[in-house]
């Protein structure tokens, strides 16, 4: 039995498991800096923070405003949920957020000494978008766009942005180890959306596997993964011999759950899916550093 408001409801609320989400696209941007002689501790630490906070928010937002809309009701098959199982109150989950919010924004204040003024765009960006993704008048995951806004937000965004605050320069390998990160963790949204179609199809939560059915996420699900491997072939390029061929270890992992989650098809067994994409996004993320790393020391 969990205590209302207790520290064990906390963190299942802030879900622990997706904040690879979070840390993968920094841990690259540094190993990225750190090619290019720009790695900096002090900003890349406080954008690993701002990250994780950032990821948090998301979540809880997530949890109060699906519980608000009945996304989150009895008939859905992942993880239970803080605010629908009664573990926190609505009105406590949306202070809280709105408290991390308002901390997350003061700790990016930080970074305008790295980056300059113009890095507070990209914090209202952040703040706007953790709430505009299941809250608002258009919330975007019930549209449509929730892969659009992985992609932006967990690979291009944040690795551009990380790299940027270390580097003063945002350049074309930057892009594409954003590009390659946002893929692998969309596959994290994927995951979650392909076990709740059918509960999402009845709450009218209209995902992409919702509008363009089971096979596509399936097919999807494995290409994202072979694409993110293939955008590393890019560092082939710059001699960077490691930072492409590492990134295809990544394909076994991937590979090996894409399989299971066809074998498994539907029903709450899909949740080790979800942990499992996570892993393995984690998994791309040392692997592409570590390849970056090497290709340094070269």
């Amino acid at each position: 039995m969990i205590r209302k408001n207790s520290p064990q409801a906390w963190f299942l609320a802030i879900r622990p498991k997706t904040l690879a989400a979070a840390s993968t696209p920094v841990i690259v941007a540094c190993a990225l800096a750190w090619r290019d002689d720009g790695f900096q501790w002090r900003p890349a630490l406080i954008c690993l923070v701002f990250a994780l906070l950032a990821q948090i928010i998301s979540n809880l937002a997530n949890d109060y405003f699906d519980y608000k809309k009945g996304t989150d009701n009895e008939e859905r098959l992942g993880p239970k949920r803080a605010v629908s199982e009664g573990w926190i109150s609505p009105n406590v989950m949306l202070g809280v957020t709105l408290t991390l919010l308002a901390l997350d924004l003061a700790l990016g204040l930080l970074l305008l000494h790295y980056g300059g003024w113009k890095l507070i765009f990209v914090g209202l960006l952040v703040a706007i978008f953790a709430f505009a993704y299941s809250g608002g008048p258009y919330p975007l995951a019930y549209h449509g766009w929730g892969d659009v806004c992985v992609f932006v937000f967990f690979g291009i965004l944040p690795v551009g942005f990380t790299y940027y605050v270390q580097t003063l320069q945002w350049n074309l390998p930057a892009l594409i180890c954003g590009a390659c990160v946002g893929l692998v963790i969309i596959n994290i949204l994927v995951a979650n959306n392909y076990r709740d179609r059918f509960t999402d199809a009845k709450s009218g939560k209209k995902t992409s596997i919702v509008l363009f059915g089971e096979k596509f996420g399936q097919w999807f699900y494995l290409l994202n993964g072979v694409l993110a491997v293939a955008g590393c072939q890019y560092f082939l390029l710059e001699n960077a011999l490691w930072a492409s061929l590492l990134p295809c270890i990544f394909l076994i992992f991937h590979i090996l759950t894409w399989k299971k989650m066809i074998r498994i098809h539907q029903g709450r067994a899909l949740i080790a899916i979800l942990e499992k994409t996570s892993r393995n996004a984690l998994i791309f993320g040392m692997l592409l550093a570590t390849g970056l790393l090497l290709s340094r020391a070269i």
